[in-house]
């Protein structure tokens, strides 16, 4: 079968195509339900900044995940940008074609499973749709222009992500020690979910734990590249969304990194002041992204 929009995809008879059927070994079995645990949640705009930076430091050391509140994102635009994308999804396939085809260098894109689908033989439920977003809103006359108000709605939405990204690393930078040229806006992801459909899974200790759709709440996960520069003191740990055949999930993902060409390294500041040896190489970011996509989603970092 050909590479299709899942999104637009309309099949009479409810069949999975053969190449989406996951091997038994790959698919979802029992998870931990929120009373037996979850991951932390943490009320940013409540209690003081001591407090506030223990409880990220410990969900980060272990779980790597963690949920916020009291973000100072308004919820009117969290439920507009989740609906933008929604209707994005909703269009007809070579009009989400034409939206991301904009760029000369090919940075928008949109795809089915994954950006390597010709390579692989079994494929993954979802539909992708990913594009630079700079706070100077540098390549604004790239960006969609269908939904007609998308470019207004994400616009106001990736300001609003760099300050809570920007907040966040703070609060991290100075739990760990760290000096103001490590609070850049890196290796962070910040995920909006669905209020309606559950799917985001953690895997702890041996066991998948449910990460349930909190109202007004933001999931952050910390990216391998921080685990680096943490010297493995926060962790970036394995998890997976989960489809279900009644109906779709829709998340707005906020990837934040370095510049391709920084190095990725474990802080001297950590290095030096637990008089520890570093037990990761140095390494630029291009070169970690290049050997993640590699290698696969379950690639670990070399110690």
């Amino acid at each position: 079968m050909n590479q299709m929009f899942l999104s637009s995809w309309n099949n009479g008879d409810s069949s999975v195509p053969p190449s989406y059927v996951q091997l038994p070994e790959n698919r979802p079995g029992k998870v931990l339900s929120s009373s037996h645990e979850a991951i932390p949640v943490i009320d940013l705009g409540g209690g003081d900044r001591a407090h506030i930076t223990q409880q990220i430091l410990k969900a980060s050391e272990e779980y790597g995940f963690f949920q916020v509140i009291n973000h100072g994102v308004s919820q009117d635009l969290m439920d507009q940008t989740l609906n933008i994308f929604k209707e994005f999804h909703a269009m007809p396939p070579q009009d989400k074609v034409n939206e991301c085809s904009k760029d000369p260098e090919g940075s928008f894109k949109i795809y089915t499973s994954g950006e390597n689908y010709k390579k692989i033989s079994i494929h993954f439920w979802k539909d992708s749709l990913v594009h630079p977003c700079p706070p100077s809103g540098e390549n604004l006359h790239y960006w969609p222009q269908k939904p007609s108000n998308y470019r207004e709605i994400v616009g106001s939405y990736t300001r609003e992500m760099n300050k809570l990204s920007l907040e966040i690393l703070e609060i991290m930078c100075e739990g760990l020690g760290l000096e103001a040229r490590h609070r850049d806006p890196t290796i962070i992801t910040i995920l909006l979910q669905d209020k309606e459909v559950e799917g985001l899974q953690v895997l702890k200790n041996g066991e998948w734990i449910g990460v349930y759709p909190i109202p007004n709440a933001f999931v952050v996960n910390i990216g391998l590249l921080l685990q680096i520069i943490s010297n493995g003191r926060l962790v970036g740990v394995e998890h997976r969304a989960v489809t279900n055949s009644r109906i779709a999930r829709t998340s707005v993902v906020y990837f934040v990194y370095p510049s391709f060409e920084s190095i990725i390294e474990p802080a001297q500041a950590l290095i030096k002041g637990n008089n520890t040896q570093p037990i990761y190489k140095s390494i630029t970011c291009r070169e970690f992204r290049t050997n993640f996509y590699q290698k696969g989603p379950k690639v670990r970092v070399l110690r």
